[in-house]
């Protein structure tokens, strides 16, 4: 049989859980059991479903130091991110907890003559999750909460380093059975979870992306995929600059930069370049690599030993092409995979750490001589996902963010952070299909259907 095993980055030899994978047989057992569930689900109307998020809400906020520890232990989330993230999870689920109670069609003045005619929003039925590790408790909640919202039933398969926040999460939720399903496993689980869904909502890499699109196209059923982002930081000459490299130090190394919104790309325009790197340098330096059980920690381990390894030949690869490492660049003296936030000048044109996520602390420093080269160079990419622009003058900034490619823009602020009751996703190849969270989440977990009513008889 197989496992998924979990192991704790920060100690590798920590094996946080093992369960056994449950092969497309227990995927089509989940899927059986969860469409027989949606009907009660559905049945219990707003009142009923509001009620069952409310308490699912209430019972992982009660769990939040377990939860905390266990995301800090399974996915080395530094301490303070893992709170954080914690907190998102239960507003994220009371936020949905009011959803069906929400308006779910409109209605019009017939074309001619009397009648009725209205749209009404349904759910689809049984909606299929693929979510990642890097935020092993908020994403898969911002996916099943509003399915379940509008009457769906969900199963998740949640990534193997994941699993064991994923499990507990379902298990805390408390709802019925069948409603919210988690099917350990890989590829068998995904492919067979996708082709017995009615809707998929997938966040992950663009390469398995591409497959869950094929895959659910192929089957005609609605799709969305989150697939990261390369993403990119415009410095103006008139900014903040000690500010801004605190920013851009928060969206390079905070959680070691495994998340689709940090920072990869550091653009200064102009005279912002010199004091900027010396600015920024310092402060990765002084955001060590450490054990993100600490309070203190900012920037724990990468995922595992294929992350580091991948990571460190990157960056050994542009030293190699001729760029300077003006900090970090090498793995950290400790047990675990940690690696040293890095900045990179000098990069290569075409060299994979421009054109490439690759989800750790390490970004590239770049020179634009003004504002137009500078949005040329943030535009030069398939994953727009997000992009920072810092200046003073808000009349520059928001003229770089109409020309912005990217999904989400933010200005004077990270590249990095999400609201999650505003659409999500990105441009270009870093998104396809519908945006999630907030309205966006409940009108893409449904189907729209038009009703005409007219009279019975004469009139």
């Amino acid at each position: 049989m197989t496992t998924i095993d979990s192991y704790n980055p920060a100690d590798p030899d920590d094996l946080v859980v093992s369960v056994p994978a449950v092969g497309a047989a227990g995927v089509s057992a989940a899927l059986a059991a969860a469409r027989r569930a949606q009907r009660e689900w559905w049945g219990l109307g707003a009142a009923g479903r509001s009620l069952a998020l409310t308490r699912a809400a209430a019972a992982i906020e009660a769990a939040a130091e377990e939860l905390v520890a266990l995301t800090v232990r399974e996915v080395g989330k530094p301490v303070g991110e893992a709170r954080g993230e914690v907190a998102r999870t239960v507003a994220i689920w009371r936020y949905y907890a009011q959803a069906p109670f929400a308006a779910a069609g409109e209605v019009h003045e017939p074309a001619a003559g009397q009648g009725l005619l209205l749209t009404r929003r349904r759910p689809y039925g049984v909606a299929g999750l693929i979510t990642p590790w890097n935020f092993p408790l908020a994403i898969p909640s911002w996916k099943a909460a509003p399915a379940l919202a509008v009457g769906n039933a969900v199963v998740l398969k949640p990534s193997s380093e994941g699993v064991a926040c994923a499990l507990r999460l379902a298990e805390l939720a408390g709802l019925p059975e069948g409603v919210l399903t988690v099917v350990p496993g890989g590829a068998e689980e995904g492919t067979a979870l996708i082709g017995g869904v009615d809707v998929v909502s997938f966040t992950g890499s663009t390469w398995v992306g591409r497959s869950v699109i094929a895959g659910a196209t192929e089957r005609g059923i609605p799709v969305q995929a989150e697939m990261g982002g390369l993403n990119a930081a415009l410095v103006l000459p008139d900014a903040d600059i000690a500010q801004a490299a605190a920013h851009l130090a928060n969206a390079i190394a905070g959680f070691a930069g495994q998340k689709c919104t940090a920072t990869g790309r550091v653009i200064a325009v102009g005279d912002a370049y010199e004091p900027l790197a010396e600015a920024l340098a310092k402060a990765l330096q002084q955001t060590p690599a450490a054990d993100p059980a600490a309070a203190s920690t900012a920037c724990g381990p990468v995922i595992n030993r294929q992350s580091l390894e991948r990571l460190t030949e990157a960056i050994d690869s542009a030293r190699a092409g001729g760029a300077a490492v003006l900090a970090g660049g090498a793995r950290a003296e400790r047990a675990g995979w940690f690696l040293e936030p890095t900045l990179v000048e000098g990069v290569p044109a075409g060299h994979p750490l421009l054109v490439e996520e690759f989800f750790g602390p390490v970004a590239v420093l770049l020179h634009a001589a003004d504002l137009d080269e500078a949005v040329e160079l943030a535009n030069d990419t398939r994953h727009s996902l997000s992009t920072s622009v810092h200046s003073r003058s808000l009349d520059v900034a928001l003229a770089a963010a109409d020309r912005l490619d990217a999904g989400m823009i933010r200005i004077n602020a990270p590249s990095s952070g999400v609201d999650f009751h505003l659409p999500f996703g990105g441009a270009k190849g870093a998104s396809y299909g519908a945006r999630e969270q907030g309205q966006a989440a409940l009108d893409f977990y449904t189907a729209s259907r038009t009703v005409s009513v007219l009279p019975a008889g004469e009139y």
